[in-house]
């Protein structure tokens, strides 16, 4: 562990009490896919082993337990949730597991016949991984699926300045790498990219994102989905008070979304989670919001929401 990575840990609050053997979360949404059709995604929170790169941005480290993941623990939250499903399960399952699914520390080799057992009732499968773990292990899960498997991965940013400061150890070229290899083994890629990313300038915040955006589009990524970054980590307020991050705002979203709807086939989203407390009109916001789920769904360009209170 690097003495950044030390400083970042130290400044974190206390972490809530997480089951090794539980699910923290689920969510079912839908989504657009790259050839036009809409699908409904499951996602599945997992519990394991903390991701050990430690990025100065990352809030899920709040949902990971101390120290690797049991044998068994995964195979035994996903099998949980399946079996508590109401109704017909989805198209797409999603094994998010706050770290990466390629790192045995996080997801031991062991239990990915299991998990691969448990995916084939899906036609696809997307879990998470950074680039650096992408590889023969990759490929031989994706084969041992039915369906097409997808690795979401964080490109985040390709500021210069800020991709060396947000502790990723990941460069554009590393990337790039992973991105080819994807495409050249016929596995899906799906790219989380930042908005707000600490040390790009605010009044540039929203260009770069959309470069980035467009540097996915360009890698043959599926899916992109841009994520506003959000505090409460310590880090992020410790930059702050430095100056050298400030929260991205409803309007920069809503900015990018408009301006990357030009990328396709890339389905390009904005997540919305914790939306509602983005700096923003008090009056607009739940109308904006709204206005950018559809978006979310269709992928058509809408009027933005006229305001009296904000002049929007």
């Amino acid at each position: 562990m690097t003495t950044v990575d030390r400083r970042i840990r130290a400044l974190r609050p206390p972490k809530p009490p997480v089951d090794a053997y539980r699910a923290h979360g689920t969510a079912v949404d839908v989504e657009r896919r790259p050839d036009g059709t809409l699908e409904r995604a499951l996602t599945i929170f997992l519990a394991g082993a903390e991701c050990p790169f430690t990025c100065s941005f990352c809030d899920l480290w709040r949902w990971t337990i101390e120290g690797p993941t049991p044998p068994g623990a995964l195979p035994r939250q996903v099998a949980d949730v399946l079996e508590a499903f109401d109704g017909a399960l989805p198209d797409r399952v999603k094994l998010y597991n706050a770290s990466n699914f390629f790192d045995r520390r996080a997801v031991p080799p062991e239990d990915l016949p299991a998990l691969a057992s448990l995916g084939a009732r899906f036609r696809g499968v997307t879990v998470e991984s950074h680039a650096s773990t992408v590889g023969p292990a990759t490929v031989a899960f994706a084969r041992s699926i039915p369906g097409r498997l997808e690795v979401a991965m964080g490109l985040e940013t390709i500021h210069p300045a800020a991709a060396a400061r947000i502790n990723k150890r990941l460069d554009v070229d590393r990337f790039d790498r992973a991105a080819a290899y994807l495409a050249a083994h016929d596995v899906d890629l799906r790219v989380f990219v930042l908005l707000g990313a600490p040390s790009v300038p605010v009044a540039e915040s929203v260009e770069w994102t959309v470069r980035a955006v467009e540097h996915a589009a360009a890698r043959g990524a599926a899916m992109a989905c841009v994520i506003p970054v959000r505090g409460g980590n310590g880090e992020m307020e410790r930059l702050a008070a430095l100056g050298e991050f400030t929260p991205p705002t409803l309007a920069q979203l809503e900015d990018v979304l408009d301006r990357c709807l030009a990328f396709g086939p890339t389905v390009v989203t904005v997540d919305l989670w914790d939306a509602a407390r983005l700096p923003a009109c008090e009056v607009c916001r739940s109308a904006r919001i709204e206005r950018l789920g559809r978006i979310n769904v269709t992928g058509h360009a809408e009027p933005r929401i006229r305001c009296e209170a904000c002049g929007a």
